[in-house]
């Protein structure tokens, strides 16, 4: 892990494409912009974590009764 640090205003650069700059830093709570193109998805640590965990659920066998029955609801609706 790299560790570095840094004042208000200024900023770090990764793979030139993205600049990281600490905006504020108030009651221990570091505010940060970035700049990236528009077509890069930045997630807090703890959403993708959660992505994660929801796709790992989601893609867990289900058997077929299951499915059977659970079309059966929907067919009801």
């Amino acid at each position: 892990m790299l560790i570095l640090s840094r004042k208000i205003g200024e900023g770090i650069v990764l793979d030139e494409k993205v600049t990281v700059r600490v905006i504020e830093i108030s009651k221990g709570v570091v505010k940060l912009g970035f700049d990236a193109p528009h077509d890069m998805l930045i997630l807090r640590e703890e959403l993708e974590q959660e992505v994660k965990k929801a796709n790992t659920m989601a893609s867990v066998k289900v058997d077929e009764n299951t499915l059977k029955t659970l079309s059966l609801k929907i067919q009801k609706k």
